[in-house]
């Protein structure tokens, strides 16, 4: 797939459909209403700028950087295409392969680069566990986590709320049941 196409992109598609029905979109707010992570949508916003389909809201400044449609073609920007009727459009965009492929890129970048970042920062948190749980077990463990990074959300909205020194970090999480890898035919966990 040319991901440089956006009507062949689903994620590009989805950016340009929220930007639709509202003046203005940052990554923040479309990881909000699309689920996963900033950095993913930020990411296409760039891609939609590049090809001349969205723009930077001007005046604006800081982190949160909000885009909107780009306005006219007579500056040399191409308008953005209308939405295609719904029985085209993918019924649900696989974004969280797009999501955990982003991340898996941005770790691998990490242990590529860590040797060029400041000394208190090349210290990684990469940790791994396997635990057995109900499936109510994992589901509390996975609201627990969400708990702990909710108290630092508000600051990729608020500059202002970020301590000196604070820099973007990637926090992954995956709970998921372990499948036995010795047979086709298991579909789930060994247990009911």
């Amino acid at each position: 797939m040319d991901e440089s196409r956006r009507d062949e992109h689903p994620v590009r598609e989805a950016l340009l459909e929220l930007l639709r029905t509202r003046a203005e979109l940052t990554s923040a707010q479309a990881a909000r209403e699309l689920g996963g992570n900033t950095g993913l949508y930020s990411f296409h916003l760039r891609k939609l700028a590049e090809q001349g389909l969205v723009e930077d809201v001007p005046g604006v400044t800081g982190r949160a950087r909000p885009w909107r449609l780009a306005r006219g073609a007579g500056r040399g920007r191409r308008r953005a295409p209308r939405p295609r009727p719904a029985a085209e459009r993918p019924a649900h965009p696989d974004l969280g392969g797009l999501n955990r492929a982003l991340e898996d890129e941005s770790y691998q970048r990490w242990l590529d680069r860590r040797g060029e970042v400041p000394a208190h920062w090349r210290r990684d948190e990469a940790f791994s566990q396997v635990v057995y749980l109900t499936p109510e077990e994992m589901a509390a463990l996975g609201d627990a986590v969400r708990s702990l990074i909710a108290l630092f959300r508000h600051r990729e909205d608020d500059p202002s709320a970020r301590p000196t020194g604070a820099e973007p970090v990637a926090v992954v999480a995956r709970l998921f049941p372990m499948l036995d890898p010795g047979s086709a035919d298991d579909a789930g966990p060994r247990h009911d």
